[in-house]
């Protein structure tokens, strides 16, 4: 493994780069990152925990994904079962980080009980539940974005293969 100088030096040309061809000096840039990612990823997360929590929507979208057994022929289900796996893994790893989620707070680097790991469709519950419909919301919104702004564009833009926005149209 190279010596970490050289390991980000291209990264350290690059951003050098974008803040003299923007004028911008790189902490207002790094600073301006961290802003926006709180607006599109960390806000609307929370945002939908509490709103799903509110309205009582998590388990039943939760077991509704879970309990469908034809997953395996439609690919945008297979894309949505995945993110409900990812949503459930996270849920477990930031509930024992933080002792939220109805998880026991944890030290970093305990070893798990073999009895304690996680079984998707027997403990997907309140807020865990709550938790994997924020993270999935989170994960496909840009998708969601991106349909829109590709399906109301007029005709003569639009680009002639919208199968995928198609597939995911019919699921949401």
């Amino acid at each position: 493994m190279p010596p970490p100088s050289s390991y980000f030096n291209s990264y350290k040309v690059a951003l050098d780069a974008l803040s003299a061809r923007t004028r911008t000096p790189l902490p207002s840039l790094v600073l301006a990152f961290g802003v926006l990612h709180e607006l599109t990823a960390v806000v609307p997360l929370v945002t939908v925990f509490y709103g799903s929590r509110a309205l009582g929507i998590g388990e039943r979208v939760v077991s509704t994904i879970v309990d469908n057994s034809d997953t395996e022929d439609n690919p945008v289900k297979k894309v949505v079962r995945g993110w409900v796996e990812e949503g459930d893994a996270w849920a477990v790893r930031i509930g024992r980080r933080y002792g939220v989620f109805g998880y026991e707070k944890r030290a970093p680097g305990t070893a798990e009980a073999p009895n304690e790991t996680s079984q998707l469709a027997s403990h997907l519950a309140g807020d865990v539940a709550n938790a994997i419909v924020a993270y999935g919301v989170t994960k496909a919104r840009p998708y969601v974005h991106a349909w829109v702004r590709t399906d109301t564009r007029p005709g003569f833009v639009a680009s002639p293969d919208l199968s995928i926005t198609i597939s995911i149209a019919r699921i949401l």
